[in-house]
Order: C-alpha cells, then structure tokens, then sequence
C-alpha cells in the first residue's frame, strides 16, 4: 500500500507570497484556523481580563499585548475580515485593517483636493460617470476567490497517478437560513434609504453644470433589504466556513510544479455570481534511491570487481518492482544500462520514458593476505606492472622526450 500524499498547505490562489512580518492573529488569540466564533470569543475574553490596563496599571507590554488581542478579535469575529485574512494574510486587511487590502484601485492615493469643494477625485469621477468607480463597491454578480491545495506526492504515485479525497474548508451557503442571512422565522424589510434599490441619487451644482451621481446605500450596503433579526449561525452573512470533501483524480506522469484545476470548487460568489475554482499545486518528494530526468529514471546499482570482470545477472528495483539485468563482462564502472518503458508515464500522450542503470564497481578497502596474493598472481599473469617494480610517471616522460 503507498504512503498517503502530504498536503503541504492549504489558502486562497494568489501571485506570490510576500508578507510583512507581523504576528499571526489565529496565534495571538491560541486558536486554531478553523476555530467557531464561539471558541473565538471565548479566547478573546480570557485574554482581555488578563491584558486588561486596568489590571496591569503601568504595564507597557501588557498595554502591547492587549491592542494585539483587540486588533486580532476585530477581524477573526468578522467573517468578511477573516474570510480576507485567512485569503490574503494581513496584506489582505490594508493599513486601517477594514478588509480592502490595498487593492481598491485608485483609493490608495488618498483624497485629491485640486478641485476645490468637490472633494475626492473619487468624487469628481462619479459626477461624471454615475458612481461605484476606483474601489467602490460592484453591485452585479462577482465570480467567487480561486483556492489553493498544496499536495505531495511520492515518485511512484506521480508516475502511475492517483485517487483519493482530500479535504478543504472554505466559505459555504448557511444551511440555516439557507443563505439568506435572516433567522428562520422572520423576515426582511425594505431599505428605507433608497427604497430597495440599493442605490442613493445625488445631485450637485458645479462650474460645468448641474450632475447628478449614484452610488451605494450605505445603510443596506447595496442589497436593498434590512436585515433586523440576523441569522445567529452566519450572523446575517448568509455565509460559514465549512469543511468539504472532494475526490480528485491525479493523472499519470504531473512532476513538481504541475497544477491541476478543479473548477466551480473554490469561494462561493457574491449576488448570485460564479464559484471560483480550486487549484491542486503539486510537490513531489525526493525518493532516496531514484532520480528522476524528466520521463526517465536514473538509479545507481553498485557491483563488484569480480562481477565487472567476469559478468553476471542481477536483479535491479524499478518503480514496479525488481527486474533482471545481465552484466557483460568486462564491463567498465560509469556503464549505463537501459531498461526500455521502465520510466515515468508520458504526462500529455502515451508511452514511458525509460530508466537509466548506471553501475558503480566497489573496490574492497580491506583484503587478506590470500586475497592479496592472488591480486599480485592474476597481476603477473595479466602482464600488469605492480607497484614498486615499475617506473614512476616523470621518469617515463624522461625517457619518451629523452632528457
């Protein structure tokens, strides 16, 4: 039976991973990453009675350590703040740690007051062209975040493929309220801002002319609805983290590097939009006797002298079990062997690679003295020189340049 594959890791599909050296929250809170809210809050508690100020009057690192607690409750009781998070990493919360991450397009460069009154660039462009630009808020379906698995493999289950499930936590529909983000029982009513349609018109007076803007309600969020007794399983996201299993298949022949995508099995999306998908990244580990070129496989196989000198028939491990090899004689060390349709599979057509033997011919470091003797013997017979009774290297080039 082969080993089960190691997952090295598992997140959000993202370029790159740099991130500043901050602590991790799961960590300052002793929880693990995919602790309830209930066990969230309780660890929060603990640890504010035992940080608080108030209790360590004067107390610098206790001060410390309690802004820590504080700013990691603030975002893993969140479920939009962590689901960020645990996606992006502390990256992922921007510097006021609200969720956008730096990633809101223009509004990182802050407010552009060239304009006069008209406030922010951000402004200005909505007078234009009706609202929602340069970070804000989209209200039409978004497709959901792509996931990340990191899977390791050993040599033989890369070569042949493999089956098996695996298991990912990710955001799902609340089966409590079944999306929705209400309590069961009870029911929405219309944003009374913007009569549920999600958006508020403004009108404004300027130098060119009178515009009008849209943007979105900020006291429904855009959704048009008010939810006034949320869902006390996903606290009116509609939305919880669960564990899902999923079978994979891993096809003949992936190599370090290799992706595999899975589609529709990522992030749900957001007002009806596509789920993203889950990417399977591939590492396969190094086997302690095969080295893998490519399709081909390259083992050493040691032999001795005698073998060498006389040939023989070995066996030789191949990644399907051993096999037998008939060794020449006279074979010299450093010779390569090949075993034909011995290698990886071929990842996109049929076939194999091969594997390559290379022998290694041992020297005894220790011999006898009958062992000996019959060296020197075989050495006489041979017409070999033994050493002491033949000239040194810098006398034959004497004698061959005669000087």
């Amino acid at each position: 039976m082969q080993p089960k594959p190691k997952v090295f890791g598992f997140g959000f599909l993202m370029e790159g991973d740099g991130e500043l050296a901050k602590k991790d929250y799961y960590e300052i809170l002793g929880v693990s990453k995919d602790a309830t809210e209930e066990e969230i809050k309780k660890a929060y508690r603990k640890l504010a009675i035992k940080y608080h100020p108030d209790v360590n009057k004067g107390d610098k690192d206790a001060e410390k350590k309690f802004k820590e607690i504080n700013e990691a409750y603030e975002v893993l009781k969140d479920p939009q703040k962590r689901a960020m998070y645990d996606q992006f990493g502390h990256a992922g919360l921007g510097q006021d740690g609200s969720g956008t991450g730096g990633f809101g397009g223009f509004e990182d460069f802050g407010d552009f007051r060239g304009f006069g009154d008209f406030g922010s660039f951000e402004d200005i462009f909505d007078m234009f062209f009706g609202g929602n630009s340069f970070g804000g808020k989209r209200r039409g379906p978004q497709r959901g975040a792509d996931l990340r698995y990191d899977l390791e493999l050993t040599l033989e289950q890369a070569a042949f493929g493999y089956e098996d499930d695996i298991e990912i936590i990710r955001m799902d529909e609340c089966d409590r309220c079944n999306g929705s983000g209400e309590e069961p029982g009870t029911s929405t009513r219309v944003c009374p801002s913007c009569n549920g349609t999600g958006k508020i018109q403004y009108t404004q007076n300027t130098p060119f002319g009178r515009f009008v803007s849209v943007k979105t309600c900020s006291q429904c969020g855009g959704e048009g609805r008010i939810i006034d007794t949320p869902c006390r399983k996903c606290d009116g996201k509609g939305k919880v983290r669960k564990k899902r299993k999923i079978h994979i298949k891993i096809p003949p022949g992936v190599d370090t590097g290799h992706k595999l995508r899975i589609p529709r099995e990522g992030e749900p999306g957001e007002k009806g939009g596509p789920k993203g998908d889950l990417y399977i990244f591939i590492h396969v580990k190094p086997h302690e006797f095969f080295k893998r070129e490519g399709d081909d496989i390259i083992c050493k196989i040691p032999i001795s002298f005698v073998q060498a000198a006389l040939g023989d028939e070995i066996e030789v491990p191949t990644l399907e079990g051993k096999v037998k090899l008939k060794i020449p004689a006279g074979t010299q060390p450093g010779t390569r062997f090949r075993l034909k349709n011995k290698g990886v599979k071929h990842l996109k057509s049929y076939g194999r690679g091969d594997q390559h033997i290379i022998v290694d011919v041992v020297i005894p470091r220790k011999l006898n003295a009958k062992q000996k003797e019959l060296l020197r013997k075989f050495a006489e017979i041979s017409g070999d020189e033994i050493k002491g009774q033949h000239k040194g290297f810098f006398e034959k080039v004497k004698d061959a340049f005669g000087v």
